[in-house]
């Protein structure tokens, strides 16, 4: 097993997580086998109870893992399959050991940091660097490790520590260290300065890892003078030294990595290049080149109470991306924040109110993703109402499908005190209810989680047609509530279909109203499975209806 350690220095948010994802592509462009790692140094256990303002959106894998988005970027760019062990986290680990201690593993020794956190690091790895994630048999031939945060954080050093012994543990030829800085440029004198990768480089030096290759965030391409000046004071050679400039898109990444020879200084580090061939990236070349070319738009409202955080809807935007490709037009997301079409807000701030009601009423789709608590959820209401009534195309997801049953049963069945036990715990009419197995005292993993199976109870409906018209389809889930099945019937007969169910057909997953060109709600999350080359189908569809004002009937590849 060959390993890739991405680092950051300087400052987050520089994209490590892209730079993790685009070196797994040009590896795998190259004819090897890839699997992904992302350690968290906070001590959540998991993600699954941060807010989205935090740490972003929540992402959620097959076996219910509740993980960092960035596993979200390595299944999309590598088209992979991870478990929740591919996401280590300081609570995890301290966890694993403690409850060792607890069983007597560690035979009366004093559990210490060092040697028992950091071997519990090294053997985390080792173990799930060998499980299969692309579907085939036997484990993958490199592990890309991402290490979260910025070299230098308190929380992080254990991570260092391991990771330095690591890399002495598996030996040279098996172990390349790939680090993300920042190359800053001073409007003053336009300069594009080095010192504070220089230091960043002396930090990682100092406990115990050298970079093999250098990855150099920066506004603009590197100037020569400027890659001998990094190779002289940070012991890296000039040819390992990678500018990432700002791009267009993101899929322009793995191609500046390739045109630079990045995966040349990777394969020679890890003793690959004999073996593997030149990446062949025809296929992303093909895709960024689309991407900046599409002109003609089409505007979908985001309706939601993140709207400050586009992170926070991530999986959602990249959906959308990957349907708008296929039906070559260019993306535009109006964010309307859902608090904001309030008749509070028109009181309050009434510019505020006007300005997202202009937005929603100048879209061509209307889409209401996932959330949790009562915050804005009169506004997605009213633009479930809107959707309907004007035969804009809507989609709903999680929140957004219990959002379109409320407004349903409001108007159409005239049930004005029609809510969710969520909202409304002593409501009279509850659509949506606490789901029987749920947990009322803890919150952490104790949702419906992972994927799980929709039977469709009638083939002859948008969903089932666009998904292939197939007979049932796994799709990934994350929420507490659900539409109450003791109003399935009177919602039915009214005009509401529920055409997707689970396997006891008591539990609601897909909804339709057939007598509109678009209006569909989806229990599951369809954002976290959407591939570039393979959109999700009830996005594609969305888009369909937009750009034809009809139902596009051809599925998803």
């Amino acid at each position: 097993m060959k390993y890739v350690l991405v680092t950051g220095g300087v400052v987050s948010g520089l994209g490590k997580g892209v730079t993790a994802s685009s070196i797994g592509v040009i590896l795998k462009a190259c004819g090897l086998r890839v699997t992904s790692i992302k350690i968290d140094p906070y001590l959540n256990t998991d993600a699954g109870t941060m807010s989205p303002f935090e740490h972003g959106e929540v992402f959620v894998l097959d076996d219910g893992g509740e993980v960092d988005l960035d596993l979200g970027n390595y299944e999309r760019f590598l088209d992979i399959k991870l478990t929740r062990d591919n996401n280590i986290t300081t609570g995890k680990i301290y966890q694993s050991v403690i409850n060792k201690e607890r069983k007597g593993d560690y035979l009366g020794k004093t559990v210490q940091v060092v040697p028992h956190i950091t071997d519990a690091i090294q053997e985390w790895i080792e173990r799930v660097a060998m499980v299969p994630v692309d579907g085939k048999e036997g484990p993958a031939d490199v592990c890309v490790i991402e290490l979260g945060g910025t070299i230098g954080d308190i929380e992080s050093m254990p991570f260092i520590e391991a990771l330095g012994r690591f890399s002495y543990r598996v030996g040279p030829g098996n172990f390349c260290l790939v680090h993300v800085s920042l190359v800053p440029v001073l409007n003053v004198v336009g300069e594009q300065k080095t010192k504070p990768t220089q230091h960043s480089v002396r930090g990682l030096r100092t406990l115990g890892l050298t970079p093999n290759v250098l990855a150099c965030r920066s506004a603009r391409p590197l100037e020569d003078n400027v890659k001998e000046k990094l190779s002289q004071f940070c012991h890296v050679p000039a040819a390992n030294i990678i500018t990432l400039h700002d791009v267009s898109n993101i899929w322009h990444i793995p191609l500046l990595l390739r045109d630079q020879k990045a995966h040349e200084a990777i394969l020679k580090d890890l003793n690959l290049l004999s073996v593997t061939g030149e990446p062949k990236l025809e296929k992303w070349m093909a895709r960024a080149k689309l991407c900046d070319t599409l002109c003609d738009p089409v505007r979908i409202a985001m309706v939601g109470k993140y709207t400050g955080l586009s992170d926070s809807y991530l999986s959602v935007l990249k959906a959308l991306l990957h349907a708008s490709l296929r039906c070559r037009k260019k993306l535009v997301v109006e964010w309307v924040a859902s608090t904001d079409l309030e008749d509070e807000t028109a009181k309050e701030a009434p510019d505020s109110y006007e300005a997202a009601w202009k937005l929603l009423k100048g879209a061509h789709g209307i889409l209401v993703p996932g959330g949790f608590g009562d915050r804005g959820v009169q506004g997605k209401i009213l633009a479930a109402k809107y959707a309907r009534e004007n035969k804009v195309p809507f989609l709903g997801i999680c929140l957004g499908m219990q959002i379109a049953v409320i407004e349903f049963a409001r108007s159409i069945l005239k049930l004005k005190d029609a809510n969710s036990t969520e909202f409304d715990p002593d409501t009279l009419n509850p659509c949506v209810i606490f789901m029987p197995e749920g947990s009322k005292t803890h919150m952490g993993g104790t949702m419906r989680l992972g994927s799980r199976r929709t039977y469709f109870k009638v083939i002859d409906c948008k969903s089932a047609k666009l998904y292939g018209n197939v007979s049932y389809v796994d799709e990934r889930h994350r929420h507490r509530y659900e539409v109450n099945p003791e109003m399935i019937m009177e919602l039915e007969r009214a005009g509401l279909k529920f055409f997707g169910r689970d396997e006891t057909g008591r539990r609601m997953e897909i909804l339709e109203l057939p007598d509109h060109p678009y209006f569909v709600g989806a229990q599951f999350h369809p954002e976290f499975k959407s591939r570039p080359e393979k959109p999700s189908a009830l996005f594609l569809v969305i888009w369909s209806t937009c750009l034809h004002g009809g139902i596009c009937v051809a599925p998803a590849r």
